[in-house]
């Protein structure tokens, strides 16, 4: 090889290396954002500590499908599925496991909606949890929105929403502020915490207000990309048995077209 041949190869791996970069950057805000044309599989681990008068743990690994539907040339349906898998400690010292109810949403979301990308839609509760201590176990609806904008490096909006159902009034408004480091190849700050009032309990058992935050890595395994994030929340404000704080991992397969 001649130094021209070298000079050109150690370029051309240089522009490879720059276009791999801004693939995984690009990827990234596509799976922080909840209403992206992207399909993709978030498996979400929430362990909740001091959980209850024995202050115990409690465990919710979300199963949480994303699909995303064609409407036409100007509007996308971005179908969110949640089904939780719960490990719950019980007063009497036992710990039950199983499933909890499944929420399904439906945003509907135009697909150039200019600066501030946004979508709204009803959501449904799913009577799938196996025990009374793990869910519900009624049909309930509600309705969902979110709204995010993606300046530079940034990603940051809110999603909200509130559902019904026998015994049920639950609002959950989880806003998101996410920093992609520039040449960090993927790799991104993030704060993602799930703010939830109840409304059928008392005003003082209310609300649950966590803070805090984490870090994020979109990576590959073979040619499968991924999205990797551990964080972890205080919560600042929670009901009676309350969790103190909250550490999440989560994995997202990712499907880009």
């Amino acid at each position: 090889m001649n130094i021209a041949n070298a000079i050109l190869a150690i370029a051309l791996l240089g522009i490879m290396q720059q276009v791999h970069a801004t693939d995984q950057s690009d990827l990234a805000k596509q799976a922080q954002n909840p209403v992206a044309d992207l399909i993709s599989l978030p498996l979400q681990n929430n362990t909740n500590f001091n959980v209850g008068p024995d202050d115990r743990t409690q465990n919710i690994l979300n199963i949480q499908p994303v699909y995303p539907i064609s409407l036409g040339e100007d509007w996308n349906l971005i179908t969110r599925t949640i089904l939780p898998v719960i490990s719950q400690p019980l007063a009497d010292g036992d710990r039950k496991n199983g499933l909890g109810d499944t929420s399904f949403s439906a945003f509907f979301s135009p697909k150039d909606s200019g600066k501030l990308t946004w979508g709204v839609g009803p959501v449904v509760l799913i009577p799938t949890s196996t025990d009374d201590s793990l869910g519900a176990g009624n049909w309930g609806g509600g309705v969902s929105a979110v709204f995010l904008g993606m300046p530079g490096h940034w990603v940051v909006g809110s999603l909200f929403s509130n559902v019904w159902a026998q015994d049920v009034n639950l609002f959950t408004w989880q806003y998101f502020v996410n920093y992609n480091i520039p040449g960090g190849n993927g790799l991104y700050l993030t704060s993602a915490p799930i703010i939830t009032a109840d409304w059928e309990a008392d005003s003082g058992d209310r609300w649950t207000v966590p803070f805090g935050g984490g870090v994020g890595k979109i990576f590959k395994i073979g040619k499968q990309p991924l999205n990797g994030q551990i964080s972890a929340y205080y919560n600042a404000e929670i009901p009676e048995y309350g969790a103190d704080w909250q550490l999440r991992l989560q994995l997202q397969f990712l499907f880009p077209k």
